[in-house]
């Protein structure tokens, strides 16, 4: 998901990519120069013509829609209330002029820019980011997909009357999926400690079936905490258990990747390693290791064949909160109160970071760079003693202490509000 500059990424990633359409494409005349003059503008088709002596292509926001997929997606987690983000398709006209009112030249720009917009499909996060200075849309998960949008003539008659101008041979394209944030916060309900009675285990799976390469079915963190879901996950230092099947060899090494990293982090299984279980330890709090969610995988190499890489489960790698100041901490004279949260490890600059007071949610001030120190207002602060959570990219430091019978809150957590 991404800022409200998202639409205007788009629009200018779109502009960027028809600019190539200058060059000779593959297949084009090398020698072929009478197109280098081209100029791509973003206005209306009424005023989109700004000088005859050049060829020109336009590109023209048009319409925008929600996205009948994705508009009543369920946002956060189970048992989390929040708004959810905006889903929109856009939709553009792209219209070609020639050179002097040549058609013929208007047809070769149309051909090129239809060409690169149908090979690029997908907008690619490095086009994104580059188009347009502080926008965010190339950090979403969802792609942008590119795709021609059919208007029947009579759509494309009465969209271009619409501008009160003559029609020109064009093409619509629609580019979706494009997700805003909500800037309302979230309420997050505490954590349930035990479900059941003290006997209830839970649901018991027994494979029918071996497979014969290598693959890993759990991973499990220290006194039990679950390490694959987002809203708890393991910490800096912890020793995971990775189990499943074949996972001996002449090397094995455990990978963890990130989306922030250029490449994973390995890491080699401690002593005593089995083929149905491995034990790694996660590094101490690392200005390379960020808080957030990884996928972990095993690789196992073997002398008689090539080396073999497991299916992937997910580990969410917990922040830790060291420190709330003030704590006690007095309201101000509008009621707010300003907290100073040091936390382990650092936080990337690309990080999303809220701040969880009982079940609310507060966004964390702007942090340029790699900070182990963050800034939350409150405003107003509710009156009390509340638990608190640290959020990084979806993953919460953890709240309960898991080595207790039964689990109970970590009284660390805690900050008082008067």
């Amino acid at each position: 998901m991404s800022n409200s500059l998202a639409i205007a990424a788009v629009t200018a990633t779109l502009r960027d990519l028809l600019l190539r359409a200058a060059q000779p494409l593959p297949g084009d005349p090398s020698s072929d120069t009478e197109l280098a003059d081209l100029t791509v503008t973003t206005r209306t088709p009424d005023k989109a013509r700004t000088a005859e002596d050049r060829n020109q292509l336009n590109i023209f926001l048009y319409q925008t829609a929600a996205n009948a997929a994705l508009r009543n997606r369920a946002p956060g987690r189970p048992g989390e209330t929040a708004h959810p983000p905006l889903a929109l398709s856009l939709y553009y006209l792209v219209t070609a002029y020639g050179r002097g009112g040549e058609e013929l030249l208007g047809h070769r720009l149309l051909g090129r820019a239809m060409s690169i917009m149908h090979d690029q499909g997908n907008l690619l996060p490095s086009d994104i980011k580059l188009s347009l200075p502080g926008n965010d849309l190339h950090l979403q998960l969802e792609r942008v997909r590119i795709a021609p949008h059919h208007l029947s003539s009579e759509e494309m008659s009465k969209l271009w009357t619409l501008f009160q101008t003559q029609y020109r041979l064009s093409m619509v394209y629609e580019a979706s999926v494009v997700l805003i944030d909500s800037i309302r916060p979230a309420k997050a309900p505490l954590p349930v400690l035990a479900r059941g009675s003290s006997s209830d285990a839970g649901v018991a799976v027994q494979p029918f079936l071996v497979a014969p390469f290598p693959g890993i079915t759990a991973l499990l963190a220290p006194n039990g905490q679950p390490a694959a879901r987002l809203g708890v996950g393991a910490t800096p230092g912890d020793v995971l258990a990775i189990r499943g099947t074949q996972l001996t060899g002449s090397s094995v090494r455990v990978e963890l990747a990130h989306r922030h990293l250029a490449a994973p982090h390995s890491l080699t299984p401690l002593a005593g390693s089995q083929a149905t279980e491995l034990r790694v330890q996660l590094p101490t709090a690392s200005p390379s290791w960020p808080a957030g969610l990884y996928s972990l995988s095993v690789v196992v190499g073997r002398e008689d064949r090539p080396e073999a890489t497991t299916n992937a489960l997910p580990l969410a790698l917990a922040p830790r909160i060291l420190s709330i100041a003030p704590n006690p901490a007095p309201r101000d004279g509008s009621g707010n109160v300003t907290l100073t949260v040091t936390c382990s490890p650092e936080v990337w600059p690309e990080q999303r970071v809220s701040l969880l007071v009982g079940d609310a949610e507060v966004r964390a001030e702007p942090h340029p760079d790699k900070t182990g120190t963050l800034t939350f207002l409150l405003e107003p602060a509710p009156v009390g003693q509340h638990l608190v959570r640290l959020r990084v990219d979806g993953v919460d430091s953890l709240l309960v202490d898991y080595s207790a019978t039964p689990p109970a809150f970590d009284p660390s957590q805690r900050v008082t509000i008067s």
